[in-house]
């Protein structure tokens, strides 16, 4: 598994933690719940920087998700795809360097493998509208 797919999965269970459990960010940084191991601080300086974005803008990008959702409120989302939503979000509209393709493909695995059965079909939609909206 590659660091930045890692550094990805960490990144979305560190925001489904902060949505759900709602620690400091300094905690949630802290990454402490993770075993040490070789490629560990690297993987988690991808991951922080994802987190410390997402929450920085939250507000932008769940306004962006809330533009996004065709007869869905926010607040009814399972919170893994929320947590994958965000993480997505923030990528797409603040790291440009990454295509959007590939911030989309990663979504999509990570709802595969912890969303429910249709999340990764929802995740796409969502990302891709957000990805045709803030292109340019």
């Amino acid at each position: 598994m590659a660091s930045r797919r890692k550094a990805r999965i960490y990144a979305m269970q560190a925001l489904y933690s902060w949505d759900v459990a709602d620690p400091s960010l300094e905690e949630l940084l802290d990454f402490a719940w993770l075993d040490p191991h070789p490629g560990l601080d690297e993987t988690l300086a991808f991951s922080r920087l994802l987190v410390s974005g997402a929450i920085e803008h939250i507000e932008e990008v769940d306004a962006l998700i809330r533009d996004h959702l065709d007869h869905w409120k926010i607040e009814r989302l399972a919170k893994v795809d929320l947590a994958i939503l965000r993480l997505g979000t923030y990528s797409l509209v603040h790291q440009r360097d990454i295509p959007a393709s590939i911030t989309i493909d990663e979504a999509i695995d990570l709802a595969r493998e912890f969303g429910s059965d249709e999340s990764y079909r929802f995740v796409n939609g969502v990302l891709d509208a957000i990805r045709k909206d803030c292109a340019g």
